[in-house]
């Protein structure tokens, strides 16, 4: 596995991450033991990168991946997040970005993962009631105390990224990119390459539905949030599966699956991206490790290019877009 660097900072991670989110909620029912040895398998294939965040389970998938990296510590880059604020009962409370949240949220996520250290710290989501400058001056903090080696932002317009990189550089930028969700490549990608900002691309394979495993809606799980998706519903499911299919059908032609079709184009998107495919599952895994050795024709690109233009996916990307890009 190779390695690719995040801004200009000094971090280096894997060149595909673990996105650790679904092993604890959103995707049906999670197994322990299985999403341990899913990452030890990961750290096995040089996959170092993992992320996570406080409000996924909520706070229980923190503590997940604190045990799995207990006796492995040197070994991983850890990503975690704040700023989606939940409580114990798992409601959602809305996004908070007040400058003793943000210390408090550290303190709680490094206790709950049981290191010393938080290699990246995203905040989450902006809020729209506390300046970005003032939840980064407490960031900028956590740096200095030595709590947290790099900063991230996930879902941040180009004009609070620049805002929030004035107060301290920021690393890492994550952002929803796939096949079916290109939008980033208008203004959110430019302006990251402008300010030397590497980009995190999460849900790389649109939810799971460019696998080509998803063919109905039946197919999702009764507790699974894919079902509140627009991209999952009627009509847009519909036309969607017909994005698919002319991945599947590049795909086969490849000798290989539309999962590892749709890494490899994310990967030959630049070297300063690196997507987190999340799986909670050892054979996923390897699958979505082996894209990495996929090589991709400038033909290869340009078919994919008109198979999955931008703007291709039917649908908005959440139920409430209020919350991203602000």
């Amino acid at each position: 596995m190779n390695t690719r660097k995040l801004g200009s900072q000094g971090l280096e991670v894997s060149e595909l991450g673990l996105g650790c989110m679904g092993m604890s909620e959103f995707y049906g029912t999670g197994d322990e033991g299985e999403s341990i040895a899913t990452i030890h398998r990961a750290i096995e294939l040089g996959i170092s990168f993992l992320d996570t965040a406080d409000m996924y389970g909520p706070f229980t998938n923190e503590k997940l991946v604190g045990k799995a990296i207990a006796d492995r510590r040197e070994g991983v880059v850890l990503a975690t997040k704040f700023g989606n604020e939940r409580g114990e009962d798992g409601s959602f409370l809305g996004v908070n970005g007040d400058p003793d949240y943000v210390r408090k949220s550290c303190d709680a996520s490094l206790q709950r993962l049981g290191v010393d250290h938080i290699d990246l710290y995203y905040q989450h989501r902006v809020d729209p009631e506390t300046p970005v400058e003032e939840t980064w001056g407490a960031m900028k903090e956590l740096v200095d105390a030595g709590k947290v080696r790099y900063l991230g932002i996930s879902e941040a317009a180009p004009e609070t990224i620049r805002k929030a990189n004035s107060v301290h550089p920021i690393s890492a930028l994550q952002t929803e990119y796939s096949l079916w969700s290109r939008e980033v490549e208008d203004e959110i990608l430019p302006t990251v390459r402008e300010l030397g900002i590497g980009f995190v691309a999460y849900s790389p394979l649109g939810r799971g539905f460019l696998t080509g495993q998803i063919q109905s809606f039946e197919d999702l799980p009764e507790n699974d949030y894919r079902r509140n998706s627009p991209r999952f519903q009627g009509e847009n499911f519909d036309r969607n599966l017909g994005l698919v299919e002319k991945v599947r059908e590049i795909a086969r032609e490849k000798g290989v699956e539309p999962s590892q079709l749709a890494l490899a184009w994310l990967l030959h998107q630049g070297n300063d991206i690196v997507p987190i495919p999340g799986t909670k599952r050892r054979k996923y895994l390897e699958e979505n490790a082996a894209a990495t050795e996929v090589e991709l024709t400038n033909d290869d690109l340009s078919r994919i290019d008109e198979a999955a233009p931008k703007g291709v996916a039917a649908g908005d990307r959440y139920p409430d877009m209020s919350s991203v890009n602000r």
